[in-house]
Parts: C-alpha cells; sequence; structure tokens
C-alpha cells in the first residue's frame, strides 16, 4: 500500500536523488523513500494498517509465549530459563506496540525506544528457546527442530548486527541494505515462531491445568511451610499443662 501511494520505493530500486525538484518524470526516490519497515507504516493510509498488525502481532507473540511456557512446564518441568524466555517474550510485545502506535516521523524517541526494545528481546527470547529445544531433546524429534531453530537463531544475530550497522550509514545503498535486512529479519522471525507448531500440536487442557497448579505453586507452598508450627504449639501447650 506504501507503494502504491508512493511513500516509498521498491525493493528492487537502487538509485535515490538528494532531492525531487529536478524530476519530470513523477518518481520520487530520496533517502525518505527507502523502504524501512517503519517508513512502510508512516503515513496514512497504511499507518492504520501498519498499527493494527503490530498490534495484532504483538497480542500472538504474548499468546504464543504463553502457550510455549506451558508445554515446557508440562514436559520438562519448571525452569529459570524458560520462565526468563515468557518475560522476554512480553517484553517484545510491548516494544511491538510501541512501534505500532508511534510513526517514526511524528514520535521518532517513542518509535526508536520501541524498535530497541523489540529487536533485541525478540533475538533473545529465540536464542533461549533454541537453548530449551535442546534440554527437551528427549521428546520426539527435538534435537531435528533444534537445529533448525539453531540454524535461524544465528541467521538472525547475523542479519540485525548489519541490519544496525548499515542503518546509521548515510550513503544509499547502506539504507537500502539495511531496510532488506530488517524485512529478511522479520520473515526469519515469523519462520521461527512457526516451527512451534511442532509441539503446539500436542498441546491439550492438561497443558493449562499444569500452567494452573504453577501459578497456584507459591501459595502451596506457603501454606505447607506454615504446617509445622502446628506439633510444635500443641507441644507448648502440653508442656504449659504439665507444668
Amino acid at each position: 500500500m506504501a507503494l502504491s501511494n508512493n511513500h516509498i520505493c521498491p525493493v528492487s530500486n537502487w538509485i535515490y536523488n538528494n532531492t525531487c525538484e529536478s524530476l519530470e518524470d513523477g518518481t520520487c526516490c530520496t533517502i525518505d523513500h527507502i523502504p524501512l519497515v517503519s517508513k512502510c507504516g508512516n503515513l496514512p493510509p497504511e499507518s492504520c494498517f501498519f498499527s493494527l498488525i503490530c498490534s495484532l502481532g504483538a497480542f500472538m507473540v504474548m499468546l504464543i509465549g504463553l502457550l510455549r511456557y506451558a508445554y515446557v512446564i508440562e514436559h520438562f518441568g519448571p525452569s529459570w530459563l524458560n520462565t526468563v524466555a515468557f518475560i522476554l517474550g512480553w517484553i517484545c510485545a510491548v516494544g511491538l506496540t510501541m512501534v505500532g502506535s508511534f510513526q517514526v516521523d511524528h514520535a521518532k524517541v517513542l518509535h526508536y525506544i520501541g524498535a530497541g526494545v523489540a529487536f533485541p528481546t525478540s533475538m533473545l527470547f529465540i536464542f533461549l528457546q533454541s537453548f530449551l529445544t535442546y534440554r527437551m531433546a528427549h521428546a520426539y524429534g527435538g534435537c531435528y527442530v533444534g537445529h533448525i531453530r539453531t540454524f535461524l537463531t544465528l541467521c538472525g544475530l547475523v542479519i540485525l548486527v548489519l541490519s544496525g550497522v548499515f542503518f546509521i550509514q548515510e550513503g544509499f545503498v547502506l539504507q537500502h541494505l539495511a531496510a532488506l535486512c530488517e524485512w529478511t529479519f522479520i520473515i526469519n522471525i515469523l519462520i521461527f515462531y512457526g516451527t512451534f507448531s511442532f509441539e503446539f500440536g500436542a498441546i491439550s487442557t492438561d497443558t493449562f491445568l499444569v500452567l494452573l497448579k504453577a501459578s497456584r505453586a507459591p501459595k502451596s507452598y506457603k501454606a505447607g511451610t506454615s504446617t509445622p508450627a502446628t506439633p510444635h504449639a500443641h507441644s507448648t501447650s502440653e508442656n504449659m499443662a504439665m507444668i
């Protein structure tokens, strides 16, 4: 939509101009028209759809993170790595919501804060999920899925670093490469999330029951710690009665 409204230039375009005043054919490709992800949702009407897609994406990240968290608890047991990955996934969702809510040309600081939160946390999330996959390799197909996720994680790390390096440069070609890296990174993340279908096919109501039991565990623990005090109280009262 942004391309059809001439708000960005096509990905296949590698020639940019400093200004568009001398152009007579109606085409205009300056540094403001580089097809970065943020630029594709910068102006209306595509900005409305960009905000909607980012909000839906944030919801899906939270949902997938919750399902994955419950699945790991059910098949592997409590793990602090699983908890950290779950928290990082939800932080990534917050950053993604900020990216979609604040357009880069209208609220640049908030937009970049959201991007600075979403991209690194998504990278850390898939890294921890790859590590957890190998720890759960006793499940059917665990190692095979782990190899796929590790490959996607390494690709995502390289692409994210290159995107940051190219983005801070001033050259048109390097900025265009940064745009390509951004879109490639997003596709890589989507493919990684798609690999969760291997485990989510086995999710049932028991998975959610395990999650509920895990959330109630601290209460039962507190109740368990208070029970040993009862015999002590009885023994104290008996001693006082004997006296």
